[in-house]
């Protein structure tokens, strides 16, 4: 048969969809890469969408009407556990496609097998050879390997069993559980020919590794339920009461087989990107030996599906993982000799490759490169203060020492140096590197990468839904009221069940209904109590789980709360001065859309009771004028008094309506929108809020009172964060920063009204004498250095000529500018100069030429003398303890 025609990777997505929509399955748009569900920190699979489904959960879907039991997506994903190895391998990728299809109790193995049959080897679908095709199943599915082999007509000796740690889901469940849905799996391989190896199938079933056999399509089969083993220890599988079909195909693998490339970073997608970093960096790439232009394709790649879905680069979490990513690329990019902002230039090539099949990639672009542009640059500067730490710890060892692993770990986490970057440095002061003690630290760091990766059954069905068991989603009647009755439905301690609950006692408390609004979408969840008769609890935090069941952490005060109790649920008065901050977060987010332009874009919020934060997409500072401009805006909206509606309606109609919605939210199909019923024009423009929304609010702005911005900082690449007050918190604050005013204003004798021109005074006065004491202290500089007092005579130490002074009372920029002025004096090739807890050591070119190196001196002369500091070969500062020590050390430092 001839080869597959090749075809691009967008073709094949299509192709796959349509494939499976012809089967009678919904296509469902791709799920943000920001996990839905906390127990990753990203979505790692095609089927973590849809776990409510595999749960037994009615397949409903947002926006779609009916039932709908088969599903087929193209699923982007990030898997970071083993994230060194990107690049270094023909297979490893941080962000991948996984194309599947999906059965919710409907059509079960010998559908999935024989439709995954028909379209690799369909000639109006994949076309691939079906000589080439080999498949593994687990050791015990008879029921798969009749229909491999005598349906589709596999040839037995194209197929392998193997054992429950490589054919079975979760691996090793039979034996070693954990408790749940479980079910065997069945692999599907193509065989690249004798060019990728000259092993055969029956090697790859005793080493299972296989450069010529690639994994191209998983098939896995829910089918039972993994209970407590048997009292002789024999394993439990019961049947579910229905089976489903967790299937997938990476769309990298499958491309890399119907293009016949050797390995991804050769496909349609990502080798304009790879040709790109050639051309930026003018290093031809060389295949497998070019890591550092594979890195950064698959990198940028990586980096830009993530932020498009509203990932914010930051030092905790995602943003955290994320920002490593990037990091790594710079790191790479620097070691091709690119010390510019690169990698955002790579940007538009990642959109035209995926644009397409994920819009919001072309929508957010400019912020997205505006973004990785911002990071190269703080990135690149902490590169070089990265740089001077380095020569600094050099600078100190002796010939022949060891930088320990964790410096050389330091240097990576803090300031992006790769190992191989430090050990090349480390060379040249012949320094050796302790890669072992390196390698235990990274090992450490990697736990957030793999926290945020994990997948696994246990996370997948959770310790809390079965505690809860089969608990009805709260009902929530917190907008209209603020105290209610309501009957315990459950008491949760420590992930285990109780009947009842003892004064002094903590624990999660279940209600049937509750007025407590449970936290989500940036509000802070309803503090309160709880009474019954003989006894009362504090409520310290609500939460609600993903089905919709409210956990009240509460503390009896006293009396006992018993399972199945008829308890009276007080919301703490705190939640009106929520309700106002939320309303005015609102008003805020739209205010900034007018002041700022639609490119605003949500990036985060908090609403308490006592200040409101919110995050935004925006490239640069607010000025003075563009805070004042918001701030007013907002005022005006709440004097107005407009009233602020709510109504509950179907997703489709609310964003009809042009309801703006957080992207990568998970939203049901029926939502609440938000809206503030009015508009006070702004230029040429008429501003109302309306925003999906299910949080508390006030029912008209005028409730709001006082509104003021307190701050506009920078908090990410491209993101910044507003934080406010509004009602009684705003008026406090003003009037404490007018009596303050007013004390400083008192205080150098002006009104308020006259401090800033005082202020201007001051600090006129305040620049001249600080001129005047600088220019005194040159004098004394030049006048302790100028009549040749001890120490400073000109002398041959290890083959230089050195000259030395101390001085007193000369310090920090006039130091180092003696130094200058002294080595220039004496005509010496090393300058060095003590102040009285400082230490410059200058160096002509000529003696760096002849190796004099500035930092490695002033590393011996500052140890003696207590201290510690490093430096450029022609110039290095320390601080001391004892100068006169650091001086009397120069003979021995030659």
């Amino acid at each position: 048969m001839p080869s597959p025609t090749p075809r691009s990777t967008a073709e094949i997505r299509e192709k796959y969809l349509q494939f499976f929509e012809s089967k009678g399955h919904l296509r469902l748009p791709s799920h943000s890469l920001i996990a839905p569900d906390p127990t990753t920190l990203f979505t790692v699979a095609g089927m973590q969408p849809f776990k409510p489904q595999f749960m037994g959960s009615a397949p409903k879907f947002s926006g779609v009407p009916g039932e709908h039991r088969r599903v087929t997506t193209a699923q982007k994903c990030i898997r970071v556990g083993d994230i060194e190895n990107v690049g270094r391998t023909r297979r490893h990728l941080s962000l991948f496609e996984m194309l599947g299809n999906f059965s919710f109790g409907d059509y079960f193995k010998r559908d999935a097998i024989h439709w995954a049959w028909e379209f690799l080897t369909g000639p109006e679908w994949m076309g691939l050879d079906a000589s080439k095709l080999y498949v593994t199943i687990y050791e015990d599915d008879d029921e798969a390997f009749g229909y491999w082999t005598q349906e589709i007509g596999l040839d037995p000796s194209h197929v392998h069993r193997f054992g429950a740690d490589e054919n079975f889901w979760p691996a090793d469940a039979p034996l070693k559980g954990p408790n749940g849905p479980c079910g065997p799996c069945s692999e599907i391989y193509f065989d690249r020919g004798p060019a990728y190896g000259d092993d055969s199938w029956a090697d790859y079933a005793t080493t299972r590794e296989s450069a010529r056999f690639l994994e191209i399509w998983n098939l896995v089969f829910p089918q039972f339920d993994r209970q407590d083993p048997a009292a002789d220890g024999s394993p439990v599988l019961a049947d579910l009461p229905f089976k489903n079909i967790d299937t997938g195909m990476g769309l990298e693998r499958i491309a890399s087989v119907v293009q016949d490339v050797p390995d991804f970073y050769s496909n349609d997608v990502f080798k304009p990107l790879v040709e790109r970093v050639a051309e930026l960096s003018g290093k031809p790439y060389e295949g497998e030996v070019s890591v550092s232009h594979r890195v950064i394709a698959e990198h940028v790649r990586s980096v830009t599906m993530t932020v498009a879905d509203g990932v914010v680069l930051s030092n905790t979490g995602r943003g955290y993982v994320i920002r490593k990513i990037l990091r790594r690329a710079s790191r790479h990019a620097y070691l091709l000799g690119l010390r510019e902002p690169t990698l955002h230039k790579l940007v538009p090539l990642v959109v035209e490759a995926m644009g397409g099949a994920y819009p919001e990639v072309r929508s957010e672009a400019a912020r997205v490169e505006a973004a990785i542009r911002s990071e190269e640059e703080r990135f690149l500067r902490t590169l070089e203060s990265g740089m001077g730490r380095l020569d600094a710890l050099l600078g100190k060892m002796e010939r022949g020492a060891t930088l320990s692993g964790e410096e050389a770990f330091t240097l990576y986490g803090t300031y992006g140096f790769p190992l191989d970057l430090t050990r090349e440095i480390a060379e040249e002061y012949g320094v050796s590197v302790d890669e072992a003690g390196f390698d235990k630290a990274l090992e450490a760091d990697q736990e957030l990468a793999r926290a945020g990766s994990k997948y696994g059954k246990s996370e997948l069905f959770g310790v809390v839904a079965e505690v809860l068991g089969d608990l009805p989603a709260t009902t929530f009647v917190g907008y209209d009221e603020l105290e209610a009755e309501g009957r315990v439905l459950a008491i949760v301690s420590g992930g285990e069940p109780l009947s009842r609950l003892t004064a002094g006692s903590e624990a999660q408390v279940v209600l049937d209904r509750t007025p407590m609004y449970a936290e989500g979408g940036g509000e802070v969840g309803d503090t309160g109590v709880l009474t019954w008769d003989g006894g009362e609890a504090a409520v310290l935090d609500t939460r609600k789980t993903p089905g919709g069941v409210f956990l009240h952490t509460v503390e009896v005060l006293h009396g006992e709360l018993s399972e199945g109790a008829e308890v009276r649920a007080l919301v703490n008065p705190d939640r009106q001065a929520t309700e106002r901050h939320h309303t005015a977060t609102h008003l805020l987010h739209a205010a900034l859309r007018a002041v700022l332009g639609s490119g605003v874009r949500q990036a985060g919020s908090l609403v308490a009771p006592d200040r409101l934060r919110f995050d935004f997409t925006h490239g640069s500072a607010l000025s003075a004028d563009e805070v004042a401009q918001v701030e007013a805006l907002v005022n005006r909206w709440v004097t107005a008094d407009f009233p602020v509606t709510w109504r509950t309606m179907p997703i489709d109609e609310a964003r009809a309506s042009g309801a703006m919605a957080l992207f990568g939210e998970k939203y049901g199909d029926e939502v609440r929108v938000v809206s503030v019923e009015g508009g006070v024009p702004f230029g040429d423009t008429e501003v109302a809020s309306r925003e999906l929304c299910g949080g508390a609010h006030v029912t008209r702005t005028g409730e709001i009172g006082a509104f003021v911005i307190l701050s506009d900082e920078n908090v990410a690449a491209g993101v910044r964060r507003v934080e406010a007050l509004a009602g009684e918190a705003a008026v406090r604050w003003v009037r404490e920063r007018l009596g303050a005013a007013g004390r400083a204003a008192s205080s150098v004798n002006a009104t308020v009204d006259q401090l800033p021109e005082r202020i201007a005074q001051v600090q006129a006065q305040l620049k001249a004498a600080q001129g005047e004491i600088a220019g005194l202290k040159r004098q004394l500089a030049q006048a302790q250095m100028g009549g040749g007092s001890a120490g400073s005579q000109v002398r041959e130490l290890g083959g230089f000529k050195v000259a030395a002074v101390r001085l007193s009372g000369v310090e920090g920029n006039e130091l180092r500018g003696a130094a200058d002025s002294f080595l220039e004096q004496t005509g010496a090739d090393v300058a060095v100069v003590a102040g009285d807890k400082g230490l410059v050591v200058k160096a002509t070119k000529d003696a760096v030429g002849r190796g004099a190196h500035a930092g490695q001196l002033i590393g011996k002369l500052a140890a003696a003398g207590g201290g510690k500091g490093g430096g450029r070969p022609d110039m290095a500062q320390a601080g001391v303890q004892d100068a006169d020590a650091a001086l009397g050390a120069l003979d021995s430092a030659f």
